[in-house]
């Protein structure tokens, strides 16, 4: 399959990475990570020949396909088929079957075909890109970003698609889940270089953060070797009698590979000021309805309550409307009926497209921080601009010279300037990585007051909603539970209207999900003690090495003291307690792979079960 060999690759005096080594093997789903700026769409280019290394070879098989989703939407030709019949090769052009056979395998219907590209969907505009890759008939799909811009319902038809796809991929996305629902193996770029295993990303960034917690613990050991050697160099160069011995420890100072010290990328820090209120509930909505105009209505009759600590989500297909109620909601659009109650002490901030415009081009980073709150000490606004990622001089730049993810940055920075107790979030994860996501993620989970949230992330909704709005064909209604919830009495309806024969008949639908629920039960009864067991052993490794940092500190002092007896004793128990924790850490990988194992089989059942 594809190699690539010590490739290195440099922008004028910025390195990418060095020494890149890499084997694609046969069915690999590969999820590629890595911060910003790290890479990843370079190495895309670089394997699709688009940009060339500074050093080294990529090895392509003869005869090997490589195919790239496009994320821009640009169609020339009238009708479906003829926009889709453009990918075939010029000694293939009238093979029209073909490209009918994909579209068709696409959700896309007979009367499709002579419809113009540009009367679907985003999501259906995404297909039609798809099946002109797919029609070119590729091995290896390299997907940078293909969950831009698509809904939840395009999101889902197009991870069932890649796990169903029989080559190779590689996938780009900052939406974890996703990534995590379809790979193999996940491969980061970090600090310049490439690193793969086996399995998702939880696994990969757990084995990342156990690897850099080793060579933290080799690299203090190796530096206290070096001070030892050269306070012993110090001492003993300038005596006649131990002047051949201190040149010997230079020579094996000389010989040592020195461990740099490791570079951390810098994460988005997210913490939301709450502002104190008697409230309990802080906003009430009642029959809210809004249209451009009266024959065009996008919601009518919307009414809910919003306490505090709740989190409401908006969810459904791009351009039903649910931007439009956030804005309404928010008081940036006048309803056409309906009324939005605030109670008297709430104080929101709103985070969306909208806003990002109210950003003054002349205005630097900071000083936006400061419109969030005049009243912010110079130290503060430079910890939120830190936190942001605009540290040092960038925090003066203008928002004018700012890309878009940049200033969506400066406006998230400005709501953490606030104090609130109610949030509108308009898509926040846009424009954000992995990293950063999460991080988003748990400060929303932590905030005391009320949130709503507009975000296509399944794994976003699923960890912070309550309860939701949700747009379909009929226009909007509230629902009183969770995604997952919704999934399970409701689900989506075009994923319904889509819905193979290959699954199972219609009558047995209400029995799969029976089987399903069981299956479940059963998953959760087999693997409650092994995760019991799990959580346990992590804990006591948690607490003995913090036990054993503060024998070490205690043997530092009792050295310092030259108090023998007391060296012995606590000697004696750092020994145990690392004997110990070796131990544990034996018995975890055991009870570890026993309940990954039990996993992975129901996790094979379910899928069969759904088709």
């Amino acid at each position: 399959m594809i190699q690539l060999i010590n490739i290195s690759k440099s922008f004028t005096s910025q390195e990418l990475f060095s020494d890149l080594n890499f084997k694609l093997n046969s069915g690999n789903k590969i999820g590629l990570v890595g911060r910003n700026g790290s890479g990843k769409s370079t190495l895309f280019k670089l394997i699709l020949g688009e940009d060339t290394p500074d050093s080294g070879e990529i090895v392509l098989p003869k005869g090997y396909k490589i195919g790239a989703l496009k994320q821009h939407l640009e169609f020339s030709e009238p009708t479906l088929r003829e926009e889709a019949a453009l990918a075939l090769a010029d000694d293939d052009k009238f093979s029209l079957y073909k490209v009918e056979k994909i579209l068709f395998g696409l959700g896309f219907t007979q009367d499709d075909l002579e419809k113009n590209p540009l009367s679907f969907s985003g999501g259906y505009q995404i297909r039609i890109n798809l099946a002109k890759l797919l029609v070119t008939e590729p091995n290896l799909l390299l997907l940078d970003e293909p969950t831009n811009y698509l809904d939840i319902v395009s999101l889902r038809w197009l991870r069932a698609f890649l796990k169903a796809f029989e080559g190779e991929i590689i996938l780009v996305t900052h939406d974890r889940d996703f990534m995590d629902s379809i790979t193999t193996h996940t491969m980061g770029i970090i600090r310049k270089s490439l690193s793969l295993i086996q399995g998702d990303t939880h696994k990969f960034y757990a084995q990342l953060k156990a690897n850099e917690e080793l060579y933290e613990k080799q690299k203090i050991s190796q530096d206290k070797k070096v001070k030892e050697l050269e306070e012993f160099i110090a001492k003993n160069k300038a005596r006649a009698s131990t002047a051949a011995l201190a040149q010997s420890k230079v020579k094996q100072l000389e010989k040592m590979d020195l461990l740099e010290d490791l570079g951390f990328d810098s994460t988005l820090k997210f913490d939301f000021n709450f502002k104190e209120t008697p409230a309990k509930v802080l906003l009430e909505v009642k029959d809210l309805s809004f249209g451009y105009t009266p024959e065009n209505i996008l919601f009518k009759n919307i009414s809910f309550a919003l306490e505090k600590g709740e989190c409401l989500g908006i969810i459904g297909k791009n351009g039903k409307g649910k931007s439009t109620l956030l804005n309404t909601i928010a008081g940036e659009l006048k309803p056409l009926r309906g009324e939005v109650k605030f109670h008297t002490t709430t104080a929101y901030a709103h985070f969306g497209q909208t806003n990002i415009a109210h950003l003054s081009p002349k205005n630097t980073v900071m000083d936006e921080i400061y419109v969030g709150n005049p009243n912010l000490s110079e130290s503060n606004v430079r910890s939120i601009c830190g936190g942001m990622m605009f540290s040092g001089e960038s925090a003066k730049k203008k928002i004018s010279l700012l890309s878009g993810g940049e200033k969506s940055r400066v406006m998230l920075g400005q709501i953490l300037a606030r104090n609130v107790n109610l949030l509108f979030l308009d898509e926040p994860t846009n424009h954000l990585d992995m990293d950063s996501i999460e991080a988003l993620t748990i400060a929303i989970q932590n905030f005391k007051g009320s949130v709503i949230i507009v975000t296509h992330s399944e794994e976003l909704l699923r960890r912070v909603c309550d309860r939701l709005i949700i747009f379909a064909k009929e226009g909007a209604e509230y629902f009183d539970g969770g995604y997952d919830l919704f999934l399970e009495k409701i689900g989506w309806e075009e994923e319904e209207a889509q819905e193979k024969v290959k699954s199972a008949p219609k009558g047995n639908r209400q029995e799969n999900k029976k089987l399903r629920a069981t299956l479940v039960q059963e998953r959760s009864k087999a693997t409650s003690s092994l995760k019991k067991e799990v959580e346990k052993l992590e804990k006591f490794i948690i607490e003995s090495e913090e036990m054993l940092e503060i024998y070490h500190a205690d043997l530092m002092q009792a050295s310092n003291k030259s108090d023998n007896s007391k060296i012995m004793e606590i000697s004696q128990l750092i020994a145990k307690s690392e004997k110990e924790i070796e131990n544990k850490f034996e018995l975890l990988e055991i009870t570890q792979n026993k309940l990954d194992e039990i996993l992975e089989s129901y996790d094979k059942k379910l899928e069969e079960l759904e088709g």
